[in-house]
């Protein structure tokens, strides 16, 4: 292979269509632009989703949810999760340190996923009854907790 042999792939480069330039070329008169109407003329254009006066369809629509102002104040954690966490009471300042919620949020709830066999004391942390019932058998206890409704 030598330098002066290489080439582009066949159909990787294509000639540009300079439109404008005569009936020979096949871009000629109206450049294939139609003829007349706005879009035929110099500058004549409408933003995005114009559709000549009439109401577009964006707002033909209607508007649909919401965002939620409390979406990230709260967290949820697993019983497993807790299981291999620094020993120590749980409280939400501790969730923080060890990184098992982000540090924005307000409320914490323990729920029951994954094993607990280590003794626990939670204080100020929400808790699922699952979770309660986990904790307590394993000779844990839960200090000035929020039950929660709905497991």
């Amino acid at each position: 292979m030598r330098m002066n042999s290489l080439r582009p792939g066949a159909g990787s480069k294509k000639t540009r269509h300079r439109v404008g330039r005569g009936i020979g070329s096949g871009w000629g008169k109206t450049a294939g632009r139609g003829h007349k109407g706005q879009r035929a003329r110099s500058g004549g254009f409408h933003k995005v989703g114009f559709e000549g006066g009439q109401m577009p369809l964006h707002r033909r629509l209607p508007k649909r949810g919401f965002t939620s102002t409390t979406r990230n104040l709260y967290a949820e954690v697993r019983t497993g999760a807790l299981e291999g966490a620094a020993a120590g009471d749980i409280d939400l300042a501790f969730l923080k340190a060890e990184g098992l919620v982000p540090r924005q949020v307000t409320e914490a709830k323990v729920i029951l996923a994954g094993k607990l066999t280590r003794k626990l004391v939670l204080k100020g942390i929400g808790v699922t009854k699952g979770a309660r019932a986990a904790i307590e058998a394993a000779g844990g206890q839960i200090i000035a907790q929020v039950e929660s409704k709905a497991e």
